[in-house]
């Protein structure tokens, strides 16, 4: 029995050299990392399927085969993926079928955008310290948290750059 695209079920595309019961051990370890760090499991699954496929890029019905879900179940997910700027939606040229795709250096995006998340913490946060007092143990535990984020939005731009010149590096084939 094979899927519509001629993947076996369960399995996702099916690559030269690419074991799929090893793809799915993958998939089903890297999404058990995310939910343990806080992410939404089917949204975890979703997301390791699409890093796991050769092209990032899958179908509901490839997602649903793949890990076995309901289309509900994929349409959540990537409903979450979505909003958190993981994934993206494309129309298939000439048909009705959406594709579920991953950004591109998606990493790189995800600590941007979380840099701008970190400017309002801080923010509400220094305002928390002022409430509570700078001599009380909340206000300094607050006003450090205020620093602690302060300090990383200084060092992620350092430390991006870093990466673009790695990633530039190996790109031309230069060893850092």
């Amino acid at each position: 029995m094979t899927s519509t695209n001629g993947a076996p079920p369960g399995g996702g595309e099916r690559e030269a050299g690419r074991d799929p019961e090893a793809v799915s051990r993958f998939v089903e370890r890297f999404a058990g990392e995310m939910t343990d760090a806080g992410m939404q499991r089917m949204a975890s699954r979703v997301f390791a399927a699409l890093l796991a496929s050769e092209d990032g890029s899958l179908t509901s019905t490839e997602l649903s085969e793949q890990l076995q879900i309901s289309p509900a179940a994929v349409s959540g997910a990537i409903r979450y993926l979505t909003h958190v700027s993981m994934v993206r939606r494309e129309r298939e040229p000439g048909t009705r079928r959406d594709r579920y795709l991953l950004h591109d250096q998606l990493w790189y995006e995800a600590f941007g955008r979380r840099d701008q998340i970190m400017v309002r913490w801080e923010a509400v946060l220094l305002e928390g310290a002022e409430l509570l007092g700078p001599d009380t143990a909340a206000g300094r535990r607050v006003a450090e948290s205020a620093d602690f984020f302060a300090f990383v939005q200084k060092e992620i731009p350092l430390m991006m750059e870093r990466w673009r010149a790695q990633r530039t590096a190996t790109a031309t084939g230069e060893q850092g």
